[in-house]
């Protein structure tokens, strides 16, 4: 975990609700006394949107740096039903992904982050249709706790409340917004709420107005305010448009790698609602140390600092630091801006005397009953006395006696890590109820807006520095050394002792084919007897062909067959009993170099679906695009499939297979696909089979991606049971198998995105689709021949539907296959 910024360790502090110190003597001073200057701020602005990256990095940049506000992004989901150019991961997965790449965009820019329940369901075209899969009470309700629990002083929406100019999702978050403006200082509105937060009402409202398609222009009659965010921040070392392009680069899944801008740049806000201003939209705004007289001490303190800080030796600010420490402690910690102070505050102290501090172990993971071995390090290179008053792990106090560090000198603590039998896995919280549900469950008010868990296993330090205390919580770490990218910390995760890997989650019994799965049980421990089970399948449905124990790798490895006489879908879960209970649970990691690595839990579930279809089983070719499943799904269903990569385009080796499928973005992303385009076109004359599945418009590494001339469009069908009229005579809806109106039954999240337009009238349409009130759409499937062969162009999204086992979207692209 690699640091960006100087905002590190705040963002931290305030994203956990507990300060985390990773500081470092590298932190310049300059650095330091910009966050002197954020300390006697006390401004805020809650910034509210729909997804990851829809957030304006370059204002949330200025309004936290050049304004030094503190700034949250509010946005409602998760980014859980969007599109993954860097791996697989989809939906919970992706959720994870896109959660921490907004951690560290805010990491990056200085703001900080919330979300709501709602769950990204993909392209929604108006408010209308997103609300018919959110619960508008319940996502309302959450915008209204952020704002009572942040309490911001203005609200700034990305997005306008004029239903069909952007995404259904974007509109709707400004409708939101506009309503929790009105409503959190309601007594009255959601007063579950009021047993942790009071009422609160924002001075005003605003619209980050823009225009993407030239200049922005100003409405008459409307009132605006303008932001210089190209501004140079000398103390950071960049403008605010090269932070803000660092912080949307942070955005790896989407391809958002950013390019700032060079010289002037204006942001434009518009006047919704609130109190009328004159000169900026922060007038009336109460400076919040005036509410105490002790705050207003501090703040003159921290005045008199800023006018004296002796940037040469930042060690030489600490006795001004504590004394105004001293002050800001006697405000009321129940306030949430004062526990930030506070937090801030022991920041800076550590951070102007270069405290290092590490929790480490050399384990990754760890499981409920277990020891694991740490180590606490406390390094102070100043002459002050740090002490180490006390440590507790666990609640157990680790400490006989305080430890000291001064003049380099680093205090070292062993510690050992006992967990009970219980201890909780590190799931992430708004994954533990129904995640199939287009909200997530969460029952706990207190989590609600909270972008992800706090460390499961950390230390509570109690630090003195001349006569000062510092309550500190640091996490445990597992700290490594990579040959490639040198030390490298990952937070510790707490996985079950036992849990369950399987070789495939669909499974297909086609005709009389019997389908089989490896489920491997690894043991955390050691190798434990026990009975492996699927719930919901009786013992003549299912067989265990042969077992194996595997002792050096702490493996039990088993082949199953299943049985069934009746075709349909099923879901069974598989389940190993023993003495010591049972397990379901599938370790799911996901690790990329740009956010932490995760971990995750899933149940040991299997999709089954039994059909008759007929199906050839012969080679198949794949093009790998940004990742998609679609390899795995077609070897469950009996075909052979080989990646075709870099040197392999060469019309005698693709003529080995029947069909060749093209992976999803692949033209946007696959230089040598594009490069090669003339020998695939080679492949299709020859008699071969192209099934190409969608492409973005934008980026495309080439414009030609079939045989007859064809362009990519923005057109989707987003409610996935819209209404479907089809060709059913056309091949590919009645060869080999005859497709009908119940296998467009079932469908996940939406029928398909970037439908081919402009079509060649060499392109047959054997489909046509539209969301409800809209013109309907062909491009969906394209066909045509070529010489001897067949090409497709698909936007259907085969790429959800045949990972989730939705069986007419299963039937319909082997039908692809066999042509």
């Amino acid at each position: 975990m690699k640091k960006s910024h100087i905002f590190f360790p705040l963002v931290i502090a305030l994203v956990f609700g507990v300060y985390s110190p990773l500081i470092s003597q590298s932190i310049p001073s300059s650095s330091i006394y910009h966050e002197l200057l954020k300390l006697r701020e006390t401004k805020r602005v809650l910034y509210v949107a729909a997804h990851p990256d829809d957030e304006n990095t370059r204002l949330i940049a200025y309004l936290a740096n050049e304004t030094k506000a503190q700034v949250a992004y509010l946005s409602l989901t998760r980014g859980d039903g969007g599109q993954n150019l860097i791996g697989p991961e989809l939906g919970i997965g992706l959720g994870q992904i896109r959660t921490q790449e907004l951690l560290k965009a805010r990491e990056t820019d200085g703001g900080r982050q919330f979300f709501t329940r709602a769950k990204d369901f993909g392209y929604s075209k108006n408010p209308n249709e997103t609300l018919q899969n959110w619960d508008r009470e319940t996502i309302l309700s959450d915008v209204v706790w952020v704002v009572r629990k942040f309490r911001p002083d203005i609200i700034i929406t990305r997005f306008n409340t004029i239903p069909g100019v952007t995404h259904g999702h974007h509109t709707t978050s400004a409708i939101l917004a506009e309503e929790a403006f009105s409503l959190a200082g309601d007594p009255t509105a959601f007063t579950d709420q009021l047993q942790y937060v009071e009422p609160w009402s924002p001075k005003r409202i605003f619209w980050n107005a823009y225009n993407f398609r030239g200049e922005f222009q100003e409405e008459e009659g409307e009132i605006y305010f303008e932001f210089p965010t190209g501004n140079f921040n000398p103390l950071l070392g960049e403008t605010y448009s090269q932070i803000a392009a660092d912080s949307r680069t942070m955005h790896k899944s989407q391809g958002f790698g950013s390019t700032a801008g060079i010289g002037n740049a204006v942001d434009h806000i518009q006047f919704i609602q609130g109190e009328s201003f004159s000169d900026s939209p922060f007038d009336g705004v109460v400076d919040r140390w005036e509410s105490f007289e002790t705050g207003k001490e501090a703040r003159e303190l921290i005045d008199g600092l800023i006018q004296n800080f002796d940037f040469k030796s930042p060690s030489s600010n600490l006795s001004d630091l504590l004394t105004i420490k001293a002050k800001i402690d006697q405000l009321p910690e129940e306030l949430a801006w004062v526990k930030e102070k506070k937090e801030q505050m022991n920041s800076l102290i550590l951070e102007v005397m270069g405290v290092e501090i590490e929790f480490n172990s050399n384990q990754e993971s760890i499981f409920p009953g277990a020891v694991l071995q740490g180590e606490i390090i406390v390094n102070n290179p100043t002459s002050s006395e740090l002490t180490i008053a006390s440590i507790q792990v666990l609640s157990k106090d680790q400490l006989e006696a305080p430890g000291f560090s001064q003049h380099n000198n680093p205090f070292r603590k062993d510690i050992e890590v006992q967990l009970s039998k219980d201890f909780p896995f590190s799931q992430p919280y708004w994954l533990n109820g129904d995640v199939d549900q287009p909200m997530y469950t969460i029952s706990d008010q207190q989590l609600i807006g909270k972008p992800f868990n706090g460390p499961s296993l950390y230390a509570d330090l109690k630090l003195e520095v001349e006569g000062e205390i510092m309550d500190i919580q640091f996490p445990l770490n597992y700290k490594f050394n990579d040959p490639v990218d040198g030390e490298v910390k990952e937070p510790v995760a707490v996985v079950p002792s036992v849990d369950l890997e399987l070789s495939k989650q669909v499974i297909f019994g086609v005709g009389d084919t019997k389908p089989r799965i490896t489920v491997w049980i690894n043991f955390r421990d050691k190798i434990e007897d026990g009975v492996l089970y699927f719930e919901d399948l009786n013992e003549t449905e299912f067989r265990i062909l042969e077992s194996e124990d595997i002792p050096g790798q702490k493996r039990r490895r088993y082949e199953v067959e299943f049985m069934s006489e009746e075709n349909g879908k099923r879901k069974i879960k598989a389940i190993y009993k023993t003495n010591s209970g049972e397990f379901d649970l599938i370790t799911n990691r996901i690790n990329y170099k740009h956010i932490p690595h995760l971990t995750y839990f899933t149940p040991a579930t299997i999709e089954w679906i039994q059909a008759d279809w007929k199906i050839s089983k012969k080679p198949i070719g794949y093009i790998p695009g940004a990742g998609d499943e679609i390899p795995q799904i077609l070897e469950s269903l009996g075909y052979p499939v080989t990646v075709i990569g870099n040197g392999d385009y060469d019309l005698n080796y693709l003529s080995q297979f029947q069909a060749i499928v093209v992976g999803i973005r692949a033209y946007n992303t696959n230089e040598e696909l594009a490069s090669n385009q003339q020998a695939l076109m080679g492949y299709v004359r020859a008699g071969g089979n192209l099934i190409v599945q969608y492409n973005t418009t934008g980026r495309l590494l080439t414009n030609q991606l079939g045989p007859y001339p064809f362009s990519i469009t923005r057109d989707r069908v987003s409610v996935e049971n819209a209404p479907v009229t089809a060709n059913f005579a056309h091949p590919v809806l009645s060869t080999p198998n005859q497709i009908n109106a119940s296998d467009f039954e079932g469908w996940v999240q939406e029928r398909g995105l970037y439908f081919a337009g402009q079509l060649d009238a060499a392109y047959e349409t054997p489909l046509i689709m539209n969301d409800p009130g809209e013109d309907p759409s062909n491009g969906s499937l394209i066909y045509a021949k070529y010489g001897e062969g067949k090409f497709i162009y698909t936007g259907l999204s085969f790429f959800r539907e045949l990972p989730a086992g939705v069986p007419g979207a299963v039937k319909l692209f082997i039908n692809l296959l066999e042509q």
